[in-house]
């Protein structure tokens, strides 16, 4: 009986010392696990979604959720803590209420903007001057450009679209967007070249990350250059702008890693690919 009591206690005291070991590997593991919450552009989203991919498979402790919204939301969610990097198509200081100096800029890539118009009007190339016409409701037939006699109707993006800031401070020279049209609700690319294809007519504006071989739309020159990584690398094509990952003070442990993965020169494939521009590529600045 002693025998058996003895042995009951020994059984315990292994079972209680298993039961600590397996709760300090347990407690390690969740220390060790990291998670990255990323808001913003929908034009740097797929980038930023194919970067976290392949991080995520390099370092399989960290999890990265990419969401989009626009550049607005990507700054005020990481200005006020609710994200951990906002990604952004403007500089943060030009964007109302928010606290840019507590915000560190890291710029990842350069994205140009591209005129996308329904495939039935019938025009392929604008000046400059013709472009600011049709987006402030100067031009509203095709026909005054030489195209076909459809109605112009302009997608306008949200308020808070950093890729709408950087179409009107590059493309329009900061003249105000007609308010006739159409204006998306969210900032929504998808939505963008789904309004594009659907409505006679139609006439906006797109990251080139979007466009690759689309079929389904009509990609427009400006004064006679294409929209492309080469000219505007060397400065040819006028309406590209940063991508911006902003965090809350310097990034640090594995933000900072994942930020640095976006730049290294394994993803750098995969920014051309996607049609995004590395900053070591470009010959010109701002």
């Amino acid at each position: 009986m002693r025998k058996k009591c003895v042995n009951f206690k020994k059984l315990s005291i292994i079972c209680l010392i298993s039961f600590i070991i397996l709760s300090m590997v347990s407690g390690c593991k969740e220390d060790n696990q990291s998670s990255i919450l990323v808001i913003g552009s929908t034009a740097l989203q797929p980038l930023a979604e194919q970067a976290a991919k392949m991080f995520m498979y390099d370092n399989p402790n960290v999890s990265v959720q990419v969401q989009g919204g626009g550049s607005g939301n990507g700054l005020t969610s990481v200005s006020q803590g609710s994200a951990d990097i906002g990604n952004s198509d403007i500089f943060a200081e030009e964007k109302s209420g928010i606290d840019y100096k507590s915000l560190s800029d890291y710029r990842v890539a350069v994205t140009g903007f591209a005129v996308i118009s329904n495939k039935g009007v019938g025009v392929e190339d604008l000046t400059e001057s013709q472009l600011v016409d049709i987006f402030t409701g100067k031009i509203t037939n095709w026909k005054d450009v030489g195209g076909n006699d459809v109605p112009v109707v302009v997608i306008n993006r949200p308020s808070s679209s950093g890729t709408r800031a950087a179409f009107k401070k590059y493309g329009l020279k900061g003249a105000v967007e007609t308010s006739s049209g159409k204006t998306l609700t969210q900032d929504s690319s998808g939505a963008v070249l789904l309004g594009i294809s659907e409505t006679p007519g139609a006439v906006s504006y797109i990251g080139l990350s979007y466009i690759n071989d689309n079929k389904s739309i009509n990609v427009i020159k400006i004064d006679d250059v294409s929209p492309n990584a080469e000219n505007i690398s060397n400065g040819k094509y006028k309406i590209w702008a940063y991508e911006h990952m902003y965090t809350r003070g310097t990034a640090k442990g594995a933000i900072k890693d994942y930020i640095d993965f976006v730049t290294s020169d394994k993803m750098k494939p995969y920014i051309k690919k996607l049609g995004y521009i590395p900053i070591g590529d470009m010959k010109v600045s701002r």
